[in-house]
């Protein structure tokens, strides 16, 4: 087996892959469902990060507060993931996944009925809730119903649809609220994500490799038994550090290229995420460098290109900015996968479970990246994030060393062939 799929197998799953194809390839329109379901969730999650300072000039409110309209979302992913996983685990997959997509598509448009910073931030909040239906449960459904050799390209397709979707969200709003207003921003990407729910609907197979729990008990059990696992613990923690650094950044970078002497409007904002479009390079590549380079020096390099993306920022030059986000993305992109593939070492078992808890420590870090780096920015603006920002990435290589280190699984090219 590969590395870089060690964490998407789920080893309670009975029959890996009949239903969608018992000979041959799975067909195509199955590989662009999962690329859709993945699209459409992360078209919600952080598409408010290049309206920030129009939304701050719309509510009359400070930096912090209109961030909330990124972390609510996010917190609210990290708190509802582990129960998502218990109910997907109790009544199937597509039974989850498919209504989690009809579900965020109201919060999406309700927001647009905001009139108060709070009531667009509880909306947000909504949107979180539902999301996890689809992040935590798509890898089970694609490792349960998917041939062995096609679940790579499965999970591929998914992750491209999440990094698609990510951009699309940010670009769709900040596109439609400079050419229109916010409002229709959210009313936009809500008929989009309503799409992409009727078409999963109609092109995602029943799951019939599905294995109900033998009960809730059980289930939390082995979660429990994951806490109490030191190293596990530092994964986790390397996930929390990731979403971090990539939220903070591409949150209060908004403001800074919003404020003289740059002056960005909502729509030039968006643009800046044609940066995001690099994962559909960088995250196949990480997968290679796990496999070749081995856990230890995979995440050096990417905590290195965190480092310098970030340092570039600071230069007084738009370009030299842009590039260094783009350098600063690529790394945690590759940190990333980092993170997942020692979940799945690590976690000997029940890695279903250690997923569900993966997902949700690393939306507590993201939400967190979306406040505290807040602070920095009250205290000393762009400069204090950016080393805000490298510290937490230098925690993140310290991390990633100690999940490895002597005494621990440390897999090297030779025996992840």
């Amino acid at each position: 087996m590969r590395l870089s799929r060690s964490f998407t197998m789920d080893v309670t799953s009975p029959n890996p892959g009949s239903s969608v194809e018992t000979s041959g390839s799975p067909p195509r329109v199955v590989i662009v469902a999962c690329m859709l379901a993945g699209m459409c969730t992360f078209l919600n999650v952080y598409d408010t990060q290049p309206l920030l300072p129009y939304l701050q000039q719309i509510f009359h409110a400070s930096e912090i507060a209109v961030s909330l309209t990124v972390s609510a979302t996010i917190l609210a992913m990290a708190l509802t993931a582990p129960f998502i996983g218990l109910l997907a685990e109790s009544i199937g997959r597509k039974k989850v996944i498919v209504p989690s997509l009809y579900a965020l598509t109201v919060p999406t448009l309700l927001a647009a009925t905001s009139h108060t910073l709070h009531q667009l931030v509880f909306w947000r909040f909504m949107q979180g809730v539902f999301a996890p239906g689809v992040i935590v449960v798509i890898m089970a459904y694609i490792n349960e119903e998917f041939p062995r050799r096609h679940v790579g390209k499965a999970m591929s397709a998914y992750v491209s649809g999440t990094v698609l979707g990510g951009f699309l969200g940010r670009y769709i709003s900040g596109v439609v609220a400079h050419n229109f207003a916010w409002r229709e921003a959210f009313v936009a990407i809500g008929l989009v994500n309503l799409a992409g729910a009727i078409l999963v609907q109609r092109s995602l197979p029943l799951a019939k490799n599905f294995a109900r729990a033998p009960s809730i008990a059980h289930s939390i059990s082995e979660g429990w038994q994951h806490l109490r696992n030191p190293r596990l613990l530092v994964v986790f923690g390397m996930g929390s550090s990731a979403l971090f650094c990539l939220v903070g950044a591409f949150t209060y970078a908004n403001f800074y290229l919003a404020a003289p002497p740059y002056r960005l409007n909502s729509e030039q904002l968006g643009s800046i995420f044609f940066v995001y479009l690099l994962g559909f390079i960088v995250t196949p590549l990480s997968g290679r460098c796990l496999d070749r380079y081995g856990l230890r020096l995979t995440s050096v390099v990417a905590v290195c290109l965190t480092i310098a993306g970030l340092l570039l920022t600071l230069l007084q030059s738009l370009p030299v900015i842009v590039a260094g986000l783009a350098l600063a993305s690529s790394g945690v992109f590759i940190y990333q996968a980092v993170g997942t593939v020692q979940t799945g070492i690590v976690a000997d078992r029940a890695r279903s479970s250690a997923a569900g808890l993966y997902v949700t420590f690393y939306y507590i870090g993201g939400g967190l990246g979306a406040t505290v780096t807040g602070w920095a920015w009250v205290a000393g603006g762009w400069p204090a994030c950016v080393f805000l920002l490298m510290a937490v990435a230098g925690l993140a290589m310290v991390l990633a060393l100690v999940s490895s280190g002597k005494g621990a699984v440390s897999l090297q090219p030779s025996a992840i062939s």
